[in-house]
């Protein structure tokens, strides 16, 4: 193996990144089976490798000491002995070269170059042959821009340390293209580029770099990536860095004066690229030792996995009695699922026998229907056949009318009759009185005649003033007494009236002051909710509510009162209404844990909540969209906001608040309800209004709204403001309403007296009309016995009243004669009256038939429309039980498939529950074991096989790391033997190329290779020499002449040439030290060695002048002049 001081090598880290694709391409055309041979070989041939003692337990100190051994074993070969046996086959193979015209290469070099702007040029371009290209005049730019062009390094050029430098001066950009040749079968993607590559490469002053490669084929750019370009060149290649490939101006310079031994043996190392193979092979080698050291620690690992496995196997060992209740419970599982399925099986029947039943339901309801419909046509004839005889009737208005009217006409007979009656009565009495007044007057007359002697004038006139006087008083009194009632009557009225507004007055009074005790109540209860915002729930709610709040549940935390997630949004029309019929719900609380209701009960039970409602629901946030009518209807649930999702599905679910109807009236309420098809609905006017959706319902009274503070979740400040001003309101009312209610009084007392004075005047007046009346009749006795009546004036009062009486019984006649005419009158009336009663109830009857018959029809018609609904309904609850049929089918059948997944078909008898509750028995038996294993069973298998999978794949990989670890050093020793073999035979070749070539100046050297210093050295004995030492001193290369230096290391860069595979070959200013002599044979030697290079192209770049040069057709000559600095286009020959 090559040392390790090789490393000290000259090349950069970005020459080995470049170089090593190539390399790593080299190496990999060795066959596999040479590899293997030689490895074979090498452990046969080398020295034995086992360590003895401690040596052996480090893999790393054996890792060493074979490398060490292959290093012995390589140094121990003999050079001498290789070259003696190698000598004659390479010369052999030398001498043929030197007869054999090389071939054209089809890809790899270069066909033309362009640059712009790049150095001192602003344009130049060259046209190169495939094989010798000379450029006379120097123009070392091109060398730069071949590799600046294919991706070399700038620094490598010698001529700039950055792309900066190589733009002309004055310029923001320079760009430099080189066309490839890109023929024949290895061409390099021949479908996309053609025959020809063209590598372009702008770079600017700011630093940016871009390529562009492009293909004959189009004007395409086929890609602008370093990627792509080094690909090309490592498919062709082409080593721009490599100094054996472009020797610049610098280097050929240093190359050919100054170089050292060791420089020469660092050039020869890197123009055969051996050093990049055995700094890869340094890289191997490090590698391999790594891999050791990474096997040691997986060695080191493998106990503590056998030890773990042995752990886990124990434990599923321990665990084993497990599998079986697994096992069992397997089977329970497999047992489960199908009782499922036995389950909804018997399910399905019951289903499909709802589908059967709901078509004979059908069928009956289709029978029902046709003989509804037979009905409704026969009413309907019924009707259609008494539409004639309505007509026929009339309009019965008419007849009553008439009726109306005869019967007005007979009241007014019937008064007038009775009038004639009263009329004849009175004057029969009044008859009766004149004829008992004749009598009297006769009798009187008789009497008077007697006594008329007894009477004076005298005592007749004080009579008659005496009794003129008492009538006078009578009459008076009796007008006063008149006045006395009248005004009494009026003064009753007053009085009662007063009386009347006063006691309404008084109510208003009344009710004023329950408005105004109802506020100061509502401002205390404010009061109170202000510190107690339950007190509307109770007096101790808020001692519940945190206890609640305390106390641990099984569930959720209690919610409630449900009322304080209430809030009214128009309170002074709802709340009180919903308070009183949503009350029950408003103070019960909801659980969600059964056992929780017990503890919640005892905690209620303990404050006096005895009634409060307890409701176990569940966490479900359904869907009630449904449930709700049109969104222009007023409901409960719209009517409020609820601050929980939870409370407001519960108050769903107990009181329906999503379909309960608000309305102001009971009328509303009636037509809301027929036009969303029934319900319930609560109005303002405390009426409960339910309507089915067939018709019917009911009507009933609410009790009377007490106001309460639940559900007024208002500000208490704003609610306690409002309460206040309407107090304020209410007081100022109290003043006004006292004044009016006092003046009522004070009214009412006046009326009171006045009436009692008009009373104690009226009592007087009667007391006098009294006593004037008993006067008048003592007067009239006193008349009677002591006074003579004038017989004259009695007999004119007889001749007055048997006038009177002779009118009376002719008015007497007159009145029974009018009172005779008009009984005729009204009996005629009465019969008609009669005709038009029987007239009117045969109309009635014919309209009672005809009503009959549209109650028929109509009744035919609700049956119809009954039927048709229930048809309709039919249809639904077919579709809906085939729906769910359906439904249950699917999952029978899905079921099915998931038992079968489970296990095959187990037959049982036993119910899902009792299996459930057998293997939920198993599962904590498992549970219980897992719990004192600290794993499952599953989970001990697992850790089971992965313990052995880790345990195997780490002995597996340990296994097959050594044994790959083994191959390695012995493909690593094989190469190092064959990389010491190229080394020989590349150096053996280059002595007699050397050789050779120094024979045609006629000088006589060697090349002295030292592998292990890493010299070499030239040995070069001149032709004087010969003559005059008899060739007995080679001549050191320091002690030659200019010219004799320069053809030397013409002749070692030749011969190394001849050991290098890549196609381009690029010298600069190889002539600068010789003489016409050296010059004239280097070139024909330098043109002689590139016709018989096999595929190469060489670009030789001289200062001198080729004239007295003979050229063949294989080279071509570019002979240019030197631009002055600011020309921007070059003179070309």
């Amino acid at each position: 193996m090559v040392k390790r001081r090789a490393n000290s090598n000259s090349d950069s880290e970005d020459d080995n990144r470049e170089g090593a694709s190539s390399a790593s391409k080299r190496a990999r055309t060795e066959d596999d089976s040479d590899v293997e041979h030689n490895a074979r070989s090498q452990r046969r041939g080398a020295p034995n490798n086992k360590m003895k003692g401690k040596a052996r337990a480090d893999n790393q100190d054996s890792s060493d000491d074979d490398g060490q051994e292959v290093d012995e074993h390589a140094d121990n070969i003999d050079d001498d002995q290789f070259e003696e046996q190698y000598h004659e086959r390479i010369e052999r193979a030398v001498d043929a070269k030197r007869h054999i015209v090389g071939g054209i290469a089809e890809h790899g070099i270069i066909e033309s170059i362009e640059m712009h702007q790049f150095m001192c040029h602003r344009y130049l371009s060259f046209q190169f042959g495939p094989q010798i290209n000379f450029i006379i005049g120097g123009k070392s730019a091109v060398l730069s821009a071949i590799t600046i062009a294919l991706g070399g390094k700038s620094n490598s050029t010698g001529r700039g340390s950055g792309l900066k430098s190589f733009i002309r001066e004055g310029q923001p950009a320079a760009e430099v293209t080189v066309a490839l040749k890109n023929q024949g079968e290895e061409a390099y993607k021949p479908h996309e580029y053609g025959k020809s590559i063209f590598i372009t490469r702008r770079f600017t002053k700011e630093g940016s770099s871009t390529w562009k490669i492009r293909g004959s084929k189009s004007n395409h750019i086929i890609s602008n990536k370093r990627e792509e370009l080094s690909a090309i060149c490592d498919h062709m290649n082409i080593q721009v860095d490599n100094p054996m490939n472009v020797l610049t101006q610098d280097a050929a310079r240093l190359f050919l004066s100054a170089s050292a031994p060791a420089d020469k043996y660092k050039f020869f190392l890197r123009g055969t690229q051996l050093s990049q193979l055995a700094t890869e092979y340094e890289t191997c080698f490090e590698n391999i030792n790594n891999t050791t050291k990474v096997l040691q620690n997986k060695k080191a690992a493998i106990p503590d996995l056998k030890q773990a496995f042995r752990e886990a196997t124990a434990k599923y060992e321990e665990a084993a009695q497990a599998l079986k209740q697994k096992e069992k419970a397997r089977e329970l599982k497999v047992e489960l699922a199908w009782s499922h399925v036995q389950v909804k099986e018997t399910d399905l029947q019951s289903k499909m026998e709802d589908v059967e039943h709901a078509k004979r339901q059908r069928e009956k309801v289709e029978e029902s229907l046709s003989t509804a419909r037979v009905e409704l046509q026969k009413a309907g004839d019924k009707v259609a056949m008494h539409e004639d005889e309505i007509n026929a009737v009339g309009n019965i208005d008419d007849l009553d009318q008439r009726r109306n009217e005869l019967k007005a006409e007979m009241r007014s007979l019937q008064a007038q009759i009775m009038k004639c009656s009263s009329d004849m009565k009175e004057i029969n009495t009044s008859t009766t009185a004149a004829k008992r007044s004749i009598e009297d007057i006769e009798r009187n007359i008789s009497t008077e005649t007697e006594r008329l002697t007894k009477d004076t004038q005298e005592k007749r006139d004080q009579f008659k003033r005496k009794l003129e006087k008492a009538q006078t008083t009578v009459a008076q009194q009796e007008e006063a007494i008149e006045q006395f009632n009248t005004a009494k009557s009026e003064l009753s009225r007053r009085i009662q009236d007063t009386q009347q507004a006063g006691k309404e007055k008084e109510v208003e009074m009344e009710q004023l002051k329950q408005n105004i005790g109802k506020i100061e109540t509502l401002l205390n209860q404010l009061q109170r909710h202000e510190d107690n915002k339950y007190a509307a729930y109770g007096p101790q709610m808020a001692q519940v509510v945190a206890n609640i709040q305390q106390m641990k549940w099984q569930g959720e935390q209690p919610l409630g009162p449900l009322g304080r997630y209430v809030k009214v949004k128009d309170l002074d029309a709802w709340a009180d209404l919903l308070a009183q019929q949503l009350g029950g719900s408003l103070t019960a609380f909801a659980v969600t844990h059964p056992q929780d209701r017990n503890n919640l009960k005892q905690l209620l039970n303990h404050f006096n909540f005895k009634n409060n409602q307890i409701i176990i629901y569940e966490k479900d946030r359904f869907d009630y969209s449904s449930g709700e009518p049109a969104p222009d209807v007023l409901t409960v649930l719209r009517a409020i906001e609820i601050d929980d999702e939870d409370v407001k599905r519960i108050l769903i679910n107990q009181a329906r608040i999503e379909a309960l109807v608000l309305a102001h009236t009971r009328k509303d309420a009636e037509q809301i309800l027929r036009r969303v098809g029934g319900g319930v609905a609560w109005t303002q006017d405390r009426f409960n209004v339910k309507r089915f959706p067939d018709g019917g319902g009911s009507t009933n009274p609410l009790r009377k709204f007490q106001r309460s503070q639940m559900l007024r979740n208002e500000d208490v400040a704003t609610r306690q403001k409002r309460l206040e001003v309407e107090r304020a309101q209410l007081e100022g009312q109290y003043g006004p309403l006292t004044t009016e209610i006092q003046r009522f009084r004070d009214s009412y007392l006046a009326l009171k007296q006045e009436e009692t004075q008009i009373m104690h005047k009226s009592r007087q007046a009667h007391s006098i009309l009294s006593q004037a009346k008993q006067e008048v009749q003592t007067l009239l006795q006193e008349a009677n016995e002591d006074t003579p009546v004038n017989v004259q004036g009695l007999q004119e009062a007889k001749l007055e009243a048997e006038q009177e009486r002779d009118a009376f019984m002719k008015q007497f006649e007159d009145v029974a004669r009018t009172k005779e005419q008009l009984s005729q009158t009204l009996s005629g009336l009465a019969h008609q009256e009669m005709e038009l009663r029987t007239q009117i109830h045969h109309f009635n009857d014919r309209q009672n038939d005809i009503r009959a018959t549209a109650e028929a029809r109509m009744s035919a018609q609700r049956a119809v429309q009954h039927y048709e609904t229930k048809e309709r309904e039919a249809d639904a609850n077919i579709e809906n039980a085939e729906a769910i049929l359906k439904t249950t089918t699917e999952e029978f059948k899905s079921w099915t498939n998931s038992a079968s997944e489970i296990g095959d078909r187990v037959e049982t008898n036993r119910k899902p529950e009792d299996i459930q509750r057998q293997m939920d028995n198993v599962k904590r038996a498992l549970q219980e074991r897992e719990r004192r294993q600290g794993a499952t069973v599953d989970e001990i298998i697992k850790e089971v096989n992965s313990t052995k999978e880790k345990l195997e794949r780490a002995q597996r990989d340990y296994k097959q790391m050594v044994h790959l670890n083994m191959i390695l050093r012995a493909s690593l020793a094989a190469r190092l033997s064959r990389w010491q073999e190229f080394r020989r035979h590349i150096a053996l070749r280059c002595k007699m190329v050397f050789r050779y070539n120094l024979s045609q100046r006629g000088y006589f050297g060697n090349i002295l290779f030292n592998h292990s210093d890493q010299t070499l050295s030239l040995k070069v004995q001149t032709d004087d020499q010969l003559s005059t030492q008899n060739g007995s001193k080679e001549k050191d290369p320091r002690s030659l002449s200019g010219g004799e230096k320069s053809f030397s290391t013409i002749c070692l860069l030749l011969s190394l040439w001849e050991s290098i595979g890549c196609p381009l070959r690029c010298l600069d200013e190889f002539d600068v030290f010789m003489d016409a002599v050296n010059r004239r044979i280097s070139m024909k030697m330098m043109i002689d060695t590139a016709n018989q290079s096999d595929k190469k192209q060489y670009i030789l770049i001289t200062p001198q002048d080729m004239n007295g040069l003979k050229f063949g057709p294989s080279v071509r000559v570019h002979r240019m002049t030197d631009p002055e600095r600011g020309q921007g286009i070059l003179a070309m020959n």
